[in-house]
Order: structure tokens, then C-alpha cells, then sequence
């Protein structure tokens, strides 16, 4: 791995200061605001991407039905590892994938989320393309950024 990719890599202490720092002083509200408008599209099966260390996957197995499936991913299993660690309130499957090359079926979701990650992808079009690969037809992909209503 070149030094250009380091920074593609959250492990040793990062998913720990991630949890610890970041999550409450950024992300929380906004996963919360998330999971909540994803309630109105009544999902079978969720997709997250760049769920980091779980927090808007927390918010998604408290506030969708138990029988709405959810399989959150990241890129980098530490952060996964973290989620994991952390627990949620019902099952999800966790899943190690680049967001640029999803490991799924054409059509498997009915709905396709991620928090913030979408800065953190090389590619944004590849990405793209790969959430609607996956997502069913009429599906929804819900996406949340710093600043957004």
C-alpha cells in the first residue's frame, strides 16, 4: 500500500476516537434524521454504505420494523469491528465491501443509505452506479451531508 492509500484506512485507534469524538459531536443528530426519513419509504431491505462504526445503522435497527432487513458495509472492517463491538438493538448483517464494487444481486434492496461516506469515495459515479445496481426498481438511495435539510 502506497502512502496515497494510508489514508484510505481507519484502524488501530481511529474507529475507538471515531466513536468517541465524532460521533456524538457530528453524527448522531444527522443518523437520527436519516433513520427517521427512511421510515416513510417502508423498506423490506436496507443497504447502508460507509456505515463506519454503526452509528446511523444504530438508529436504523431502532427505528424501522423488525422484519426490515439491514446490511450495513465499510470499506475498512476495524471501523466494522467497532460497530460490531457496539451492538444494535435487533440483528444486521455486517459486511466488509468497497461501495465502488458492491458484492451484491442487481435489485437486492429497497432502499440504499449512507451518511457522509460518499467523501470518502474515489470514484462518486462508480459508487453511484453500484447503489443503483443494487437497489430495486423504485427503490430509494438516501444520502445525508454536512449542511443538508
Amino acid at each position: 500500500m502506497s502512502n496515497l492509500d494510508s489514508d484510505k484506512i481507519f484502524s488501530g485507534s481511529i474507529p475507538k476516537l471515531y466513536e468517541e469524538y465524532l460521533v456524538p459531536m457530528i453524527f448522531e443528530p444527522y443518523a437520527e434524521d436519516l433513520a427517521n426519513r427512511l421510515l416513510s419509504f417502508k423498506p423490506a431491505c436496507v443497504l447502508e454504505i460507509a456505515a463506519g462504526t454503526g452509528v446511523l445503522t444504530r438508529h436504523l435497527a431502532s427505528a424501522l420494523p423488525e422484519n426490515t432487513g439491514i446490511v450495513a458495509t465499510d470499506l475498512n472492517q476495524p471501523m466494522l469491528d467497532m460497530a460490531f463491538k457496539l451492538g444494535t438493538k435487533r440483528p444486521v448483517t455486517w459486511h466488509q465491501a468497497d461501495a465502488m464494487q458492491l458484492p451484491f444481486q442487481d435489485g437486492e434492496f429497497d432502499a440504499v443509505v449512507c451518511q457522509f461516506g460518499v467523501m470518502f469515495f474515489p470514484d462518486k459515479t462508480k459508487a453511484f452506479s453500484e447503489a443503483c445496481r443494487v437497489l430495486r426498481k423504485g427503490g430509494r438511495i438516501a444520502l445525508q451531508r454536512l449542511g443538508s435539510n
